[in-house]
């Protein structure tokens, strides 16, 4: 059950479920979404204990460590260009992704009443992502994954723009476009990794990718943070320059001089 309970200043604190912060009143009981997280998260252990191990490695082969591995996954993407493009443009667009989290509570509390609605818009930026990629699934070979990647900033570039604008059926409109950017966009990255990626450095290849993205998505949450508490519009218009960058970005690096698998598509 959803209810509002009026608080100081006529602002209003929804619970869910009865899961009230009960931190407040001295109880101690953590919130339904802590408890529920905690069970999904235990849930997920028995699965990923029944994976399947990887195949035993040839006899004289070394463990490398993860320096070796981010440094490995590094010149495999400096020396392709395809891989580098997607690469750069995914952690550029990663930044602006972080810079819209950051704002996601400011806008929930001007924009929608309340900043505990602001994780709504995350949840319809997820749906229309969901949705996105399952289009994209039943239409397989209808547009390349080069042109997913770099076509997906502009489309994020377009979200922000209008999340900025302040009104709430237009926000609601900006983050369902944002998923429909970050989905396909995702799944073009994992095809053009799997496409140039040699076999034995793919793993290395998918590491040095994931960080990447991480560090970009931390730097724009921590860059937007403040800003955001100045000026919200400015700031998502921020977001909205650094995912055309992100765009720039992928025309920035020559292409390859030949390279037969450019117009590969995005495998069902």
């Amino acid at each position: 059950m959803v209810r509002q309970e009026p608080v100081e200043g006529g602002r209003g604190v929804v619970g869910v479920l009865g899961g009230e912060d009960r931190s407040q009143q001295g109880g101690g009981c953590p919130p339904m979404a802590v408890v529920v997280s905690v069970v999904l998260i235990a849930l997920a252990l028995p699965a990923a204990w029944m994976l399947p191990a990887r195949p035993g490695r040839a006899r004289g082969v070394r463990a490398t460590s993860l320096a070796g591995d981010l440094v490995a996954g590094v010149r495999v993407i400096a020396a392709r260009p395809s891989l580098a493009r997607a690469t750069l443009t995914s952690a550029v667009s990663c930044i602006a992704q972080g810079m819209l989290t950051a704002c996601v509570p400011l806008l929930g509390e001007r924009v929608l009443g309340g900043a505990g609605r602001g994780a709504l818009l995350l949840s319809c930026v997820a749906i229309s992502a969901l949705a996105a990629n399952a289009m994209l699934a039943r239409f397989p070979r209808s547009v390349a994954p080069d042109t997913i990647i770099w076509a997906s900033a502009l489309v994020q570039a377009t979200a922000l723009a209008l999340a900025a604008w302040g009104q709430p059926a237009v926000l609601v409109v900006a983050v369902l476009i944002a998923g429909i950017g970050e989905g396909p966009r995702l799944a073009a990255l994992f095809a053009v990794r799997h496409r140039e990626a040699p076999d034995h450095l793919r793993g290395q290849i998918f590491t040095t990718g994931a960080s990447l993205k991480i560090t970009g998505f931390a730097l724009g949450s921590a860059v937007a943070g403040p800003l955001a508490t100045w000026s919200l519009p400015g700031t998502l218009a921020l977001a909205a320059s650094v995912a055309v960058l992100a765009a720039l970005v992928f025309f920035a690096v020559p292409p390859a001089t030949t390279n037969s698998s450019e117009n590969s598509t995005v495998s069902a």
